[in-house]
């Protein structure tokens, strides 16, 4: 499953991947905001999407949508199970499957046009994890950090 969620500077480009995403049939839930709420806070979000890819990391996907995308990605990264990665190109969209195998995409929706995150959310989509032995041995590593055995 791919669970969506963005505060009111993120909802824009969220509303706009959701059409996206309904129209290639890709099945998703929308975490919220489920309207428009000025002032609201990205962590609420960002915390629900974080938690429901947790629950499944390796079969769970998530995007998380706020103002500068920042935010969004330290909520997320507090979830053990969670790897958010940040991603304003093509390039990092690839990196961050490949070589992190990131789980939740975070976009920054001051900067990227609703063309832009679509591109985005959909090279990321589109790519797998490398499996690569040094990748590998970089996520058991963050494994090990978020079970407190690394030191």
């Amino acid at each position: 499953m791919l669970y969506l969620g963005a505060d009111h500077r993120g909802f824009a480009l969220k509303e706009s991947l959701k059409r996206y995403l309904a129209k290639q049939g890709v099945a998703f839930e929308d975490l919220g905001a489920a309207s428009l709420v000025p002032g609201d806070d990205y962590v609420d979000y960002g915390l629900a999407v974080a938690k429901a890819v947790a629950n499944d990391p390796e079969a769970h996907k998530g995007v998380l949508i706020c103002g500068s995308g920042i935010g969004m990605s330290i909520v997320a990264n507090k979830i053990k199970g969670a790897r958010a990665a940040l991603v304003t190109e093509l390039r990092q969209a690839v990196a961050a499957r490949t070589d992190d195998d990131s789980n939740v995409l975070v976009l920054e929706a001051d900067a990227t046009t609703p063309d832009r995150g679509i591109e985005i959310a959909e090279k990321w989509l589109n790519t797998s994890f490398s499996g690569a032995e040094s990748h590998q041995r970089r996520l058991d590593k963050i494994k090990e950090l978020e079970e407190g055995s690394f030191c």
